[in-house]
């Protein structure tokens, strides 16, 4: 017999993000969160998503034993403003029981019915900044810092209780040396000199937050066409401001501005911290941080997280300019394996802008979705 319990205390939201650690306690492939961010972002004092969105988390109990959990979501500006009925559901991790997998989406489907919604879909976040997708490629590689991991199993989960493939995202990788210049070099001159656009580089944190609100103003306009795209909120700017930017080398944020000083594009890359979030287990202390320290300034490795182009500039070559100040700073530092983060099977425009560099497509994901 299952058991459904909601997660309220302290020791509950504890237990809640500390399940997947044991049910992957073995993976190699597996990449743990940090526990104090995780619980951070189901604290309604502390995530700005709860100013427009509700959740409620829920344990799955069967033998005394938790063999599951589900977060239930409702972003209000997607109902309301977009009038979208979603019943959003993320961070669903369960055993191999389908007795269990269904009870948890059960209680998702009580509260969708409650709220007056149409449709569940998932797994997704509070916004687009957040996680999406349950892998169905891939298994045999790390994940990262920004992707759910899960086991193969399921995918067989979501079809057995009538869920269908709603969304499709890729990712890819390819070798920092495919970058080559002779595919962006000449044409960084000549869009600078046609656009009279100009890159902007940083050395320091400090010089990148005075920019960082024009940001993500660029990056709601730049998504705003994508279907299921929900815009970042003033005060989530400021959440992601003071949690993200100084965590981010400053020279792997670019930046591109016109003559007037308006920015027009923008890239953010991390280095991957996949293997030391594996050492960390968890814990930034005693040892955690020193790994991530590491990572930080040495990995080889770093994951191209958000590109923004102004739609006024789109398919304009602009992202010469982008790779050009990426080539010289990766090759700076050493960098062997640029990877991407999962983009929208249906979005060909990422797509034109990466088809120089022979990526190979190394995972899938997608959301599922079923009719209330």
């Amino acid at each position: 017999m299952v058991t459904i319990k909601e997660v309220t205390s302290k020791s509950a939201f504890k237990a809640f993000v500390k399940f997947p650690f044991e049910l992957y306690k073995d993976n190699q492939y597996w990449v743990p969160p940090i526990i104090k961010d995780e619980l951070e972002t189901f604290n309604k004092d502390k995530n700005p998503a709860f100013h427009s969105a509700e959740a409620r988390f829920f344990l799955a109990y069967q033998n005394n034993q938790i063999v599951g959990r589900v977060a239930a979501i409702v972003n209000w500006i997607e109902v309301k403003e977009q009038r979208l009925k979603k019943m959003r559901f993320g961070w669903f991790d369960f055993i191999d029981d389908f007795n269990v997998s269904k009870a948890l989406l059960e209680k998702v489907h009580e509260i969708g019915k409650a709220h007056e919604l149409s449709y569940l879909e998932g797994p997704v976040g509070f916004s687009n900044l957040d996680k999406v997708g349950v892998l169905i490629e891939g298994f045999d590689h790390i994940g990262t810092m920004i992707t759910w991991y899960n086991h193969p199993y399921y995918q067989s989960h979501f079809e057995e209780h009538g869920f269908v493939k709603e969304k499709e995202y890729l990712e890819n990788k390819f070798p920092a040396k495919n970058a080559n210049p002779k595919f962006f070099a000449k044409a960084n001159m000549l869009i600078k000199k046609r656009y009279q656009l100009r890159p902007i580089n940083f050395t320091s944190s400090k010089e990148i937050m005075p920019w960082v609100d024009a940001m993500f103003d660029l990056f709601n306009d730049s998504y705003a066409s994508l279907a299921s795209f929900v815009k970042i909120t003033d005060v989530q700017k400021e959440y992601f401001k003071k949690k993200y930017i100084s965590f981010i080398n400053p020279e792997y944020i670019k930046f591109i501005v016109d003559k007037e000083d308006t920015l027009v594009a923008f890239a953010i890359v991390m280095p991957s911290f996949s293997q030391a979030l594996q050492k960390a287990k968890g814990k930034l202390f005693p040892t955690g941080i020193f790994h991530l320290l590491k990572a930080k300034k040495h990995s080889k490795d770093v994951i191209f997280y958000l590109i923004g182009v102004h739609p006024s500039y789109q398919n304009k070559g602009v992202t010469a300019v982008i790779f050009n100040e990426y080539h010289n700073t990766f090759t700076e530092k050493g960098i062997e394996t640029c990877i991407r983060t999962p983009e929208l099977e249906e979005n060909t425009a990422i797509a034109q802008i990466w088809k120089h560099f022979n990526p190979v497509t190394h995972k899938r994901r997608r959301t599922y979705r079923k009719d209330l």
